[in-house]
C-alpha cells in the first residue's frame, strides 16, 4: 500500500495568493487608519511612560533591612541550596552581640551575598525559601548593564529599604 495524494489543485487566482495580500492590505490599512487620524497607538512610549506589571511580578532582587540598616539576612544558605540556577553565592560570618540590640538574635550574617543575574530564572525559590523573609523580587525591570560584571549584585547593593516590592522613594520639603 503506497501513499495517497489528497492536495487540491489550486486555481490561478489562488496561486497569486491575491486574496491573501488583499486580506494584509485590509488589516493593514485598519491600523494605519487608527493610528493616523485617530490617534490610537499600541506602542507605550518607554523612558517617558513606565508600563504597569502585576504585583507578582518578579524583578531586581534586594534584601530587607530592619529600622537599624541590619539586613534581615541570617546568611542560613537555604536560597543559595534551592536555587535551580546556582546563581547565588553566600559567605557566612558570625555576628556581633552589639550590632543586634532589637528585635530577633541574628546568629550569622552575610560577609558577601552575590546573585548574578544573568544566570538567574526568576523563578522565587529564593525568595519562598528564606525563613526571614530576607531575600526578595522587587517589581524592577530595568535591569540592563553594558558589562557582565555590572550584571553580578553583591550584598552593598542588595540592601535597600523597600515598601512592599515598591522602593521607597524619599519625599523632598
Amino acid at each position: 500500500m503506497g501513499t495517497i495524494n489528497i492536495s487540491k489543485k489550486y486555481t490561478a487566482k489562488e496561486k497569486a495568493y491575491i486574496p491573501a495580500i488583499l486580506v494584509g492590505l485590509k488589516i493593514t490599512m485598519k491600523h494605519f487608519i487608527k493610528g493616523f487620524f485617530f490617534r490610537h497607538h499600541n506602542t507605550v512610549m518607554y523612558p517617558e511612560v513606565k508600563r504597569d506589571y502585576s504585583d507578582r511580578f518578579r524583578g531586581k532582587h534586594f534584601i530587607s533591612v530592619d529600622a537599624n540598616k541590619t539586613e534581615n539576612c541570617t546568611a542560613c544558605y537555604l536560597c543559595e541550596t534551592i536555587c535551580p540556577a546556582e546563581c547565588i553565592h553566600i559567605v557566612a560570618d558570625e555576628r556581633e552581640e552589639e550590632n543586634n540590640p532589637y528585635g530577633v538574635k541574628k546568629e550569622k550574617k552575610p560577609v558577601s551575598f552575590d546573585i548574578d543575574a544573568l544566570r538567574c530564572c526568576f523563578c522565587g525559590f529564593c525568595e519562598e525559601a528564606c525563613p526571614k523573609d530576607a531575600i526578595k523580587l522587587s517589581g524592577n525591570y530595568e535591569m540592563a548593564v553594558s558589562a557582565r560584571q555590572d550584571a553580578i549584585y553583591d550584598l552593598d547593593l542588595l540592601k535597600r529599604d523597600m515598601n512592599g516590592r515598591k522602593e521607597k522613594t524619599e519625599v523632598k520639603k
